[in-house]
């Protein structure tokens, strides 16, 4: 049977990749993604002090206010230099109404001087599903990705850090990927694939 599931998100460019990912696996057939906003959910403060509790607090208001499950994403950048900054402040590091722009430029100048071997940081993804706003037993699937900073930026694809973020095992930045690759090596990726495959077996 059929299930429409509340995307507790409001960024263009998550919102695209969240479903397109979704779409890709195999849950296609039983889940039909809607954006928060298409039903009357307005943003939450992400005033949670980790990746898991922001995602919480989001999906449990898209599902309180929808009274449909919901999923959510809560993503950023860690820099092992920073002490793990920007971190849950990774899309207001260089202040609440930031652009992508902004926080790099801030990053760079953070990181300025380092060497490579210093510049070591992760995308980290905390993704949370709701069956209700009062679901005890939430499904919470989290993924890293490795890699590290580089001191310009490379590439046109992806949004947030991605043309700051270098992917070893792929000799280019993360902006510099096909989304295709992307999808399915990236933090987000891969914890929206762990949740298609936990989805799967709650619903067999």
């Amino acid at each position: 049977m059929a299930t429409t599931l509340v995307l507790a998100s409001n960024n263009n460019k998550k919102i695209a990749e969240i479903q397109s990912i979704l779409a890709s696996s195999s849950t296609n057939n039983s889940l039909t993604v809607v954006t928060q906003s298409s039903v009357g959910v307005e943003e939450v403060a992400e005033d949670g002090l980790s990746f898991v509790e922001n995602a919480l607090i989001k999906a449990r208001n898209a599902a309180k206010v929808s009274g449909l499950p919901a999923i959510a994403d809560d993503s950023g950048l860690e820099v092992d230099s920073l002490n793990g900054a920007p971190g849950i402040y990774s899309a207001r590091y260089a202040g609440e109404d930031a652009s992508d722009a902004d926080n790099n430029k801030k990053l760079l100048a953070a990181l300025n001087g380092l060497a490579e071997e210093k510049r070591t940081a992760r995308f980290y993804c905390a993704i949370v599903y709701l069956r209700h706003a009062l679901d005890p037993t939430p499904l919470i699937c989290t993924s890293a990705w490795e890699g590290y900073i580089i001191s310009e930026a490379q590439g046109d694809n992806g949004f947030g850090y991605d043309p700051l973020f270098y992917v070893p095992t792929h000799h280019c930045t993360s902006a510099m990927l096909a989304p295709e690759i992307k999808s399915q090596i990236s933090h987000r990726g891969q914890a929206l694939h762990l949740f298609a495959e936990r989805y799967r077996s709650l619903h067999a």
